[in-house]
């Protein structure tokens, strides 16, 4: 439980309005991944119609596009493919609330060096830049947490 608490507790700046301009970013970044980038892979209610996923669903041609990458994602590309879509999708949300925030930023970093490295890095850098700005505002967080403005912090802050 102890760990759990360590996990969740954010890390607060000296005054309330240096929070509140890191929390910004946080909750750009949790909305493009959640009703953007995530939403056209991963079936949410506000998915594109015309993409026809269903609740928590996979778009048919991830699966395809994450086996490509080769070694361990060849093996399991289904598995892969859904974990992808489901930490951009929910981790977005989570990010938008600052709910498990240090979570929700790891699954993100794992998939932004998957996007980075074994899907972008060979069409040049330039590709790259979405996925390189996500991961590091999911550094950010990965290290930060949620700050004063999220759910974290309610979660948290009177407890000893």
């Amino acid at each position: 439980m102890k760990i759990i608490k360590t996990i969740t507790t954010p890390s607060l700046l000296p005054h309330w309005s240096q929070d509140l301009v890191v929390t910004l970013p946080r909750i750009v970044c949790g909305y493009l991944l959640a009703f953007d980038f995530g939403a056209a892979k991963f079936g949410m209610p506000w998915s594109p119609a015309d993409n026809n996923l269903g609740l928590f669903e996979v778009a048919f041609w991830f699966p395809n596009d994450v086996a490509s990458y080769g070694g361990i994602f060849a093996i399991a590309p289904a598995f892969f493919a859904w974990m992808g879509a489901f930490s951009e999708t929910i981790g977005g949300l989570l990010l938008i609330i600052g709910l498990q925030t240090r979570i929700a930023s790891f699954l993100i970093v794992c998939t932004m060096l998957v996007a980075i490295f074994m899907q972008q890095i060979n069409n040049g850098l330039w590709n790259c830049l979405p996925a390189m700005g996500f991961l590091w505002i999911g550094l950010f967080n990965l290290m930060v947490g949620s700050g004063r403005f999220g759910m974290d912090y309610l979660f948290t802050k009177n407890k000893a």
